[in-house]
């Protein structure tokens, strides 16, 4: 499947809902996890904030690559973010969006605070 890299660099992105783990399979509440290194997925919403828009965009992430310190306005960092065009159907409907998948959510509260001091 095609991923396109996106550019975070001109963009403010905050957390903008906890980390969850994201569930494969609502009826069972099975997490889903990552096909290749069977490590647990995470679900975090960021606020992505760029060219004068802001939107609500929610990104997995396996869950060794999310901080610890994430709450709500923290703002992050999102190394290796890719969106992924995706479609299926569902009792004949179809139904399509972008995935969004990171390598990793890092805070950057800490690393803001030391630059101000500097």
């Amino acid at each position: 499947m095609r991923q396109i890299p996106v550019d975070t660099s001109a963009a403010t992105v905050m957390v903008a809902k906890s980390p969850q783990p994201k569930v494969r399979d609502r009826r069972t509440g099975e997490i889903a996890t990552d096909a290749e290194t069977g490590a647990k997925l995470m679900t975090v919403d960021v606020m992505f904030a760029a060219n004068d828009e802001v939107e609500i965009l929610s990104v997995t992430v396996p869950e060794t690559g999310v901080s610890d310190d994430l709450a709500m306005g923290t703002p992050v960092a999102l190394t290796g973010l890719v969106a992924r065009p995706w479609e299926n159907e569902f009792n004949g409907q179809k139904r399509h969006g972008i995935a969004f998948r990171a390598v990793a959510v890092t805070s950057l509260a800490s690393a803001g605070s030391t630059s101000k001091a500097a």
